[in-house]
């Protein structure tokens, strides 16, 4: 009996024995099979790669020209540091000697790693843009070596930028594009650089091109052998502005003469072709170096950006809103005319001051200016006139000429984050404020206070409209675009409105304005001779005279901003512009800086010989205490 146990038992172990053999020798062959034939694609990849390497070969960027064909934005040669995981054994260990040798902070180092983790191991991670000649003699040498076999030294092209930040808004700058950027965008992968702000931004797609690749054979240090294949990559497009750089400069230089003379760091100017709308000169102040960005800014450079007061990366430009002041009044006496309330002969009896609604509104000129017309209110800016008008037309159908003129409307300008200005109405201040609007608060509208608000861009359409007779053209900044096969015009974009004027109402206007700089006005600084040139200043409060009284001698700068807004020639308009300085005192200052942009522009136009960068002295600034104005209850001066 037990020997017949024995044999079964046995049995039953020879049985279970075969079948475990059966079973695993069926995974076995499974998994071969597996292996070999489903995932026969991806290990052959795997094992090419083992002796083969794909690497990118970063596009140019598109060269910015401006309108004379001036090479403005181009690229330069640089080098990047980047770590390739596939190659790796000890990411760790790489992370720690690559900090050292490129004497980089070891957190930073493994932070830019982690943000890349969850992509293909075989794409580089890139820890260094525009390596220095030492870093990267460092990190060659330690490849030499076999010290860091999974790091790699490419030479790339990186955006390179006018100096000293000139155009720095207009042009913006590149960067690496975020998530959320990827996301959004199917055409963009981690690693590529994208326009961040300004032209950069707004034409990426013409200017990134497209990248190359190289396949190249690679031994068991990874070091290239050889190159199997190269597709090279793809120049972006070349793109002309409508930049004259002259003019551009002739800006820029006024804005240091007026830093030099410690007058104001912040303002912003703009200047038009009056009848197509082409930008011609753009900046905004105090601006910053694009190039720090073009290989990656680093953490202090980008903290100090950020925490400037004087906020440097915001555009005045086109995201700056203040108060126009008398710059406004033509827009009041337009719709006085065109709404057949005065005509040019109308006459106000100006003697320092005005009672509206129980309130005294007294004028700039403390005697007054005597009984005044249209075109001499304007010469003299008599607040008084203004104050009349303005009651006389009311707060909507100033609005509406406001509006047809560019004000408190986008004005297209192709930019990114463009703000709207702001004049008010009835409608807005019920939908707002859930008010009625009280006629009174007519009367600080009238001068550009209470509650106007205008950026400078908006300020220079404003006059290419008055200049043109009535066409709100759309400022833009594109001229003509080389897709490989030579120049090819952009089409301009049409205006945003066009209303016919009448000839003889608005030349009362633009008589009134050629008398503001060249008869006894206040923007005779700007006065060039045999050009006509028409414009008017303006400066406008940043606090009540009540509450610069308490605000004592605050440390925070309460001086006035100042404002000109300019065109010429007079009855043949060939340019149009704003010169707005914040915290300038005076309108006349900014006119200083349009001499010097006008300047430009007709000895350029003349075939003359270019006027030379101005100094303080030359544009005459006036150094006046702010806080020893006396507190009036007037709420403009010029």
């Amino acid at each position: 009996m037990p020997v017949t146990e024995d044999r079964r038992r046995i049995a039953v172990r020879l049985t279970a024995l075969q079948v475990g053999c059966v079973v695993v020798f069926a995974a076995l062959g499974i998994s071969f099979w597996f292996l070999q034939i489903i995932q026969n694609a991806r290990f052959e990849e795997m094992a090419e790669n083992n002796h083969q390497r794909t690497l990118a070969l970063r596009a140019p960027r598109g060269v910015l020209y401006d309108r004379d064909g001036r090479v403005i934005v181009e690229n330069r040669h640089s080098f990047t540091i980047s770590i390739v995981r596939e190659h790796t054994k000890d990411l760790d260990r790489t992370i720690r000697l690559l900090s050292a040798v490129a004497r980089l902070d070891q957190k930073d180092v493994k932070a830019v790693v982690d943000r890349h983790r969850s992509e293909p191991t075989y794409r580089p991670i890139v820890i260094i843009e525009d390596a220095s000649l030492a870093q990267v003699a460092a990190i060659t040498a330690r490849r030499l070596d076999f010290e860091l076999p999974d790091v790699v030294v490419e030479e790339v092209p990186t955006r390179q930028y006018p100096s000293d930040g000139i155009a720095a808004h207009l042009f913006g700058y590149v960067g690496e594009v975020n998530d959320a950027m990827v996301e959004a965008d199917d055409t963009l992968k981690s690693g590529d650089l994208v326009g961040q702000a300004g032209i950069e931004k707004i034409y990426n797609a013409l200017l990134m091109g497209q990248d190359g690749a190289k396949r190249v054979v690679v031994n068991s240090l990874g070091r290239e052998i050889r190159t199997l294949e190269e597709e090279p990559p793809t120049e972006g497009k070349r793109l002309q502005l409508t930049i004259d750089y002259d003019l551009q400069k002739a800006v820029e230089d006024g804005f240091r003469a007026a830093q030099t003379a410690h007058l104001t760091n912040a303002g912003a100017a703009v200047v038009l072709d009056p009848n197509t709308g082409e930008v011609l000169a753009f900046s905004s102040e105090p601006a910053y170096d694009p190039n720090a960005f073009a290989a990656g800014i680093d953490r202090a450079t980008w903290a100090s950006l950020t925490t400037d007061e004087q906020k440097p990366l915001n555009d005045r430009a086109i995201q700056g809103r203040y108060s126009p002041g008398s710059t406004f009044k033509m827009a009041v006496a337009l719709a006085g005319l065109e709404e057949g309330v005065i005509t040019p002969d109308f006459q106000v009896h100006c003697t320092g001051g005005a009672n509206f609604y129980g309130r005294t509104f007294k004028c700039w000129k403390k005697g007054g200016h005597g009984t005044i017309d249209l075109r001499h209110a304007i010469e003299q800016s008599c607040d008084v006139y203004f104050y009349t008008v303005g009651n006389m037309v009311g707060v909507d159908r100033i609005n509406k000429w406001a509006a047809v003129l560019g004000l408190g409307v986008k004005t297209g300008i192709d930019l990114p984050n463009e703000v709207t200005g702001l004049v008010p109405s009835t409608e807005w201040k019920r939908e707002k404020m859930h008010e009625k609007w009280y006629a009174g608060e007519t009367i600080s509208v009238a001068i550009g206070q209470g509650q106007v608000s205008v950026t400078p861009v908006s300020m220079a359409v404003y006059m290419a409209t008055l200049a043109n007779g009535g066409t709100r053209v759309t400022p833009h900044l594109l001229k003509a675009v080389d897709e490989g096969a030579g120049w090819k015009p952009a089409p301009a974009p049409p205006p945003q409105s066009k209303v016919d004027l009448d000839p003889d109402k608005l030349q009362a206007i633009r008589d009134g304005l050629w008398m503001v700089v060249n008869g006894h006005g206040t923007g005779g600084r700007a006065r060039i001779a045999n050009a006509d040139v028409a414009g008017k200043t303006g400066s406008s409060q940043v606090i009540s005279n009540e509450g610069r009284v308490a605000a004592g001698r605050s440390t925070k700068d309460l001086r006035d901003n100042g404002w000109f807004v300019f065109f010429a020639p007079r009855d043949h308009p060939q340019i149009a512009g704003v010169v707005f300085l914040e915290h300038g005192i005076h309108g006349a200052n900014a006119a200083g800086i349009a001499h010097h942009i006008l300047d430009t522009f007709f000895a350029k136009q003349a075939g003359r010989p270019l006027p030379p960068a101005p100094t303080p002295a030359d544009l005459r600034f006036d150094f006046v205490d702010p806080y020893a104005r006396p507190a009036v209850a007037s709420v403009e001066t010029d």
